[in-house]
């Protein structure tokens, strides 16, 4: 999946059968503008990575009118043992959704929108074209609203990555989820390197900034840690998240530990000091929880 850090609290305290660190509990916020944004979702047939891969903020973002747009169908060809998305045989992309989704954008709204997707190793570009389509339609409806793709790896081929960018989003994403150690355990079908390739290649070939994104506790050292952003940075990324792997349900890797915040906030000021532009890094952060703040606090707009 290109959205892994979406992963999520279950109900009553726990994730999984273990019991949640006392800072991960919060309250839940209203949710009169909550269930506006998921009515305004279920009326126009769209779906959500804060649904499918139950991410524990959506409350919060939900009741500021926020979600971020999962295209290309709610069913992946791939089964990462950290994410939640069904895995299976996908259904044909809906030309229809493109529209629907700029629409959304509409009536939410907003200023800065978040579109990411299952991966769809099914189709012969891995859904390029229709994340183009997704990105072109939402341009088109909302002049002036900045469009950030979280994308699948499309098998690190460089013209499916260069289909998404010459469509001109504002941010390009793809996340390496976990150190490279890990990544064969817990990414179904992925690669550290080819990871790291479709993040330099969207470098090489745009002007924009190139986001990534890693989870925490799930049995990585320090130094893999630091290993990891630094080649990152060396592929160019510039704006990086940093969050609490959450599991969301038995079905899924367990969690080997709970990263105090102060953990966080470390490897936040050591991210920044090693060159990183704008660093997300908190038991909650996701890949696009307050994607627009971090773009800001990476000096790529104005305050």
């Amino acid at each position: 999946m290109a959205h892994g850090l979406s992963v999520s609290i279950s109900g009553g305290g726990r994730t999984g059968s273990v019991r949640l660190a006392p800072w991960l509990k919060r309250p839940r916020p209203s949710g009169v503008e909550s269930r506006s944004t998921g009515a305004t979702m279920e009326s126009l047939g769209l779906s959500t990575v804060c649904e499918e891969a139950r991410c524990p903020n959506r409350d919060e973002c939900w009741s500021q009118r926020t979600a971020t747009f999962l295209i290309l169908g709610s069913v992946c060809t791939r089964n990462c043992s950290f994410c939640s998305v069904a895995p299976g045989v996908p259904s044909a992309p809906d030309s229809s959704e493109p529209s629907r989704v700029s629409e959304a954008v509409n009536k939410m709204g907003l200023r800065h929108a978040v579109i990411t997707s299952v991966t769809r190793d099914d189709l012969e570009d891995g859904g390029a074209e229709h994340f183009s389509a997704c990105i072109r339609a939402v341009q088109a409806g909302n002049p002036g609203v900045a469009v950030e793709v979280l994308v699948p790896d499309f098998w690190g081929k460089a013209a499916h990555i260069q289909t998404v960018l010459d469509a001109g989003p504002a941010v390009f994403g793809h996340n390496m989820e976990t150190v490279e150690r890990l990544s064969p355990k817990l990414r179904s079908g992925a690669q550290y390197g080819r990871s790291l390739n479709v993040l330099g290649t969207a470098v090489r070939n745009s002007s924009i900034p190139v986001k990534s994104g890693i989870m925490l506790g799930l049995g990585e050292e320090d130094s893999e840690i630091r290993r990891t952003m630094n080649d990152m940075l060396a592929n160019g990324v510039s704006l990086l998240t940093i969050g609490q792997y959450l599991r969301p349900s038995a079905g899924q890797v367990a969690v080997e530990r709970f990263v105090p915040p102060v953990e966080f906030e470390g490897w936040r000021n050591e991210a920044l000091a090693l060159g990183f532009r704008g660093v997300a890094s908190s038991p909650f952060t996701r890949s696009s929880h307050k994607a627009a703040e971090l773009l800001k606090d990476g000096c790529y707009g104005e305050k």
